[in-house]
């Protein structure tokens, strides 16, 4: 007989006993290939066996287990076949109890009169005692009580072939074969319990608290693993970086601050003396700056682009989308242009310059067309990235590298809820924005079913005949075999609901003339009503727009939705946002209720990663994160916190 290598928690998983070539097919498929994966295969709940409940003792809707000997079974069909029961009676001595699976036909064949079982579920009548679709498992195999009965049985997720008790006995007797094994991932950072008891705690709970708080730990664990590598980053950065002096002597925020029609806010103070701090810093900036839809970060740029500019630094700015740079390119050469700084437009379609002089300083805005090998930003002090959710961590590397460790400031208008954007943008330090500039008219939402249809579009020919214009939102460019409206349908529609008043399309598959044509009609009041995708959700600012009508809402994400509301409400008229809705679905009703009652966007964002989840919120292979098993971001704020606080302390990061 060959003799086994002794056995480690990197051993693949066929060097455990009972564990062939079949059977590591199978825990292949559940994502287990080493020892140290089936250990972290988490429970998907628990069953407390310690006391067994007796048909005798059922009460109707209790959830318990009943163990048991099935006395008969069979399958009933009707409606030609269309529909059908199975049904097996289970006796326990003490009565008996009827299990019901229903339009499930095939369940007749696993099952046979004289099978021992356990059966997990809620009671749902007593006369007789009745379970539906419960939860089954054999009881045979009486040597491995101990690990079946008697205790609080952890039920693991499972894949075709493979039974809950074998795998449930596996991962018992490996974790006792190899718990001596098993050692902090990280020594240096002290966190109890240790990880040894987190996984007993997590397969052999002894209370029913005792699963959470080895989540807790292992959660911990993977947090930290994750801010050791963002706060790499920012340790790369302070070892071999020197910043550029780029503060500024205020000689052209001061003119450019007097010729604004309003004051700066409190929440625009407070963040640029962060800015200015980090500008004249002895690491380069690395901010994030998150403010509210409408709360002024364009001009907090503004500012930072001039300190840069008065310490003889050139400036980039990068957005998403076309409209969002060309509104860029419009609002700085209007704000700079009495100050005599030049600034430039690049994206893939058009080059536009507005130079004093072939060597002055100046502010370069674009798109991805930045990226390019042939774009040459020289003597770059500030980089800007707007809406950097929409940019992931290469992209934003590789503007940084266009220059000689530039200063960075990336906006967002789209919060991040707290907790991700510890991870997401944890290598960079934060600010967040409060208030609103002066002159501004809260918004008012309202929810319509589609059957109020007729009466949104009353209304709003009422406020364009008052001189208002309207945003009408569309979730697809073309028309959709699921029914979904579309811009293009639609606005044809319009034109002829909404006649005399002009209506007009802006979608993505536009040529960018064309789009840009379209806005400057919208915006000088030639175009009444502009019918769009979510391509209008950032960038888009017309203050006599004062009507947002978005039809299948329920395709959007709480936090675009914000956006998309966020395009009116910015002039002194009153601003209605109608959301016109056929989707019953509870969570679309939930999300939507909590849209039309809030206008806080980070509390939105609170809010939609609950209802979405991370992954659909930001995209898991744009953002880089890892797909956490234990790990909880609307659980574990505490320890996401604790953690980057505590990795940030072990490699001395200020």
């Amino acid at each position: 007989m060959p003799v086994r290598p002794p056995l480690t928690l990197d051993s693949p998983v066929t060097a455990l006993p009972g564990v062939g070539p079949d059977r590591a097919s199978q825990l292949e498929r559940l994502g287990i290939h080493f020892v140290s994966q089936l250990l972290l295969h988490r429970p998907r709940r628990y069953e407390d066996r310690k006391n067994l409940c007796k048909v005798r003792d059922l009460e109707k809707g209790m959830t318990t287990v009943v163990q048991g000997t099935i006395v008969a079974c069979g399958l009933k069909t009707w409606s030609h076949k269309t529909k059908s029961v199975y049904e097996f009676i289970l006796d326990d001595g003490s009565g008996r109890l009827h299990c019901r699976w229903w339009n499930l036909p095939f369940m007749e064949k696993y099952f046979k009169t004289g099978d021992s079982l356990l059966v997990y579920g809620k009671v749902l009548n007593l006369k007789p005692a009745t379970i539906d679709h419960p939860e089954t498992e054999f009881a045979e195999n009486l040597d491995d009580a101990a690990i079946h009965l008697g205790r609080i049985v952890p039920i693991y997720p499972l894949t075709e072939g493979l039974g809950q008790r074998w795998l449930r006995a596996l991962i018992f007797r490996t974790l006792a074969s190899c718990k001596e094994l098993v050692q902090e991932e990280f020594p240096q950072i002290v966190n109890p319990p240790s990880r040894a008891s987190a996984l007993e705690l997590l397969h052999s709970p002894t209370t029913l608290d005792d699963p959470e708080k080895a989540r807790q730990k292992l959660s911990f664990d993977e947090f930290v693993s994750l801010q050791f590598r963002i706060q790499a980053r920012r340790k790369k950065l302070e070892e071999k970086a020197q910043a550029l002096p780029c503060q500024g002597d205020n000689r052209l925020i001061k003119i450019f601050l007097q010729q604004l029609p309003y004051k700066l806010t409190d929440g625009q103070k407070t963040v640029l003396k962060e800015i200015r701090a980090d500008l004249g810093g002895k690491v380069p900036m690395r901010r994030l700056l998150q403010g509210d839809v409408g709360s002024g970060k364009t001009v907090v740029a503004a500012c930072a682009s001039l300190m840069t500019i008065e310490s003889g630094f050139n400036v980039a700015i990068m957005a998403p989308t076309e409209i969002l740079a060309e509104q860029h390119f419009r609002n700085f050469h209007q704000w700079f242009n009495p100050l005599h700084v030049s600034v430039e437009l690049r994206t893939s379609s058009r080059k536009v310059s507005t130079l004093f002089d072939q060597g002055q300083l100046r502010v370069t805005i674009g798109t991805h067309a930045l990226l390019e090998d042939n774009v040459n930003l020289q003597n770059l002090g500030l980089v800007i990235i707007d809406e950097q959710h929409k940019f992931g961590v290469v992209q934003r590397d590789r503007f940084l590298g266009k220059g000689n460790y530039p200063h960075l400031m990336v906006m967002t208008a789209t919060p991040i809820p707290r907790t991700l954007g510890l991870t997401l943008y944890g290598d960079l330090d934060v600010s967040r924005m409060e208030g609103m500039p002066g002159g501004r008219t809260p918004i008012r939402t309202f929810i319509r079913p589609a059957a109020k249809a007729i009466k949104v579009w009353e209304f709003v020919k009422e406020q364009v005949k008052k001189g208002r214009q309207a945003y009408v939102v569309y979730p697809r460019i073309e028309e959709d075999p699921r029914g979904l409206k579309s811009v293009k349908k639609e606005t044809d529609l319009l034109r002829t609901r909404l006649a005399p008043y002009r209506v007009e399309a802006l979608h993505g598959r536009m040529e960018s003339f064309e789009k840009e044509a379209v806005m400057k009609e919208f915006g000088n009041g030639s175009i009444n009503i502009l019918v769009a995708t979510s391509i209008i959700e950032v960038g888009v600012d017309i203050s006599n727009a004062t009507v947002m009508v978005i039809e299948d809402a329920n395709l959007f994400g709480l936090a675009q939705l914000h956006q998309l509301r966020g395009r009116i409400g910015r002039g002194s008229e009153e601003s209605y946002c109608i959301v016109l809705t056929r989707d019953g679905a509870a969570e679309s009703t939930e999300k939507l209720k909590v849209f039309e009652k809030t206008l806080d966007g980070f509390q939105l964002a609170e809010e939609d990663m609950k209802l979405r989840g991370v992954g659909n919120l930001v995209g898991s292979d744009q953002s880089g994160l890892p797909d956490f098993k234990f790990g909880d971001f609307n659980k574990d704020g505490l320890l996401i916190e604790k953690a980057r606080l505590l990795v940030r302390e072990n490699l001395n990061l200020k």
